[in-house]
């Protein structure tokens, strides 16, 4: 199977070194699919990172921020994948791709920024960013306060035949990283533009450029749940399409949490009877890919 992998920027931890450890966890997962013959091709978010680096850095242009997001985390994730690898004695390729995703201007999210990035903040040193930076300031969960920058759609990827080249010739490919760098086209060039594109619509939109088999969307919970949090929580096994956009209009998706996740999933396998999206926890990956874990999603 050539399976899409995407992984939660807030998966990797709160600092490099806790994030190098995390990911060696990680690729533990990732190798037992590859020594089970499949063809992966790994994604992440950057959400946290990508907003240290802007506050460590805040001189630095937003897109060159998630290209420094791209390169660190690749590496974290190449090398405990090579590692892993090479304890098992298998023999495979693995590269980091800085990876340019195409949106459109005129997206409205540009005129409403809901991403959040970077670290939780007070409500008074949120107010002092506000007025001082001019960021978009929001309350999070009831954990503080987070800067918001625009999430548009992604268009189409930059590097894409790159990414099909590398997996075509058996590389483990790690590509489209936080969502990747957004630019818009602007005349023979393309632009970076200061937002965060939603990891899991980049990674929707990749595998769907090249015709991936699975897209699973990896996350804190074994699956699914509709009622959340109520007596009638419910877990969910196999749904279709027809079935989760019911569940979304019921309301039953957080914003900014599983929703995204699920219409991502929606994207990939609507009109498209051979996909499959699963959603499902990083330590369940292959359990979930033999469908005894994980919410299964179809046409």
């Amino acid at each position: 199977m050539k399976i899409v992998l995407a992984l939660g920027g807030n998966a990797l931890g709160d600092s490099a070194e806790e994030q190098l450890s995390l990911v060696k966890e990680a690729a533990k997962s990732f190798v037992d699919l590859i020594s089970d013959g499949h063809q992966l091709v790994i994604t992440h978010g950057n959400g946290p990172q990508v907003g240290m680096i802007n506050n460590a850095l805040p001189t630095m242009p937003f897109p060159e921020c998630g290209a420094m997001s791209q390169g660190y985390i690749g590496y974290h994730l190449q090398n405990a994948i090579q590692g892993e690898l090479s304890k098992r004695r298998i023999k495979k390729e693995v590269a980091t791709i800085v990876t340019q995703v195409v949106v459109d201007e005129k997206d409205p999210s540009f005129q409403h920024p809901t991403k959040p990035v970077g670290p939780f903040y007070s409500k008074e040193q949120s107010e002092v960013l506000s007025q001082e930076q001019g960021f978009t300031m929001v309350e999070d969960s009831g954990r503080g306060y987070r800067r918001v920058v625009p999430s548009p759609r992604p268009v189409d990827v930059v590097e894409k035949n790159t990414v099909r080249t590398l997996v075509d010739a058996g590389v483990i490919v790690i590509t489209v990283g936080g969502g990747g760098i957004p630019v818009v086209e602007d005349g023979d060039y393309y632009m970076g533009v200061p937002a965060v594109i939603d990891k899991d619509f980049a990674s929707a939109k990749i595998a769907e450029l090249i015709d991936a088999d699975y897209l699973f969307i990896l996350t804190a919970i074994d699956r699914v749940m509709v009622n959340y949090n109520q007596p009638n929580q419910q877990a969910l096994d196999v749904i279709t399409v027809a079935e989760a956009k019911k569940y979304i209009d019921e309301g039953h998706f957080a914003p900014g949490s599983m929703l995204p996740k699920v219409e991502a999933a929606i994207q990939f396998v609507d009109g498209h009877p051979g996909r499959h999206s699963v959603i499902a926890a990083l330590e369940k990956t292959k359990d979930a890919l033999l469908g005894n874990s994980g919410t299964k999603i179809i046409a």
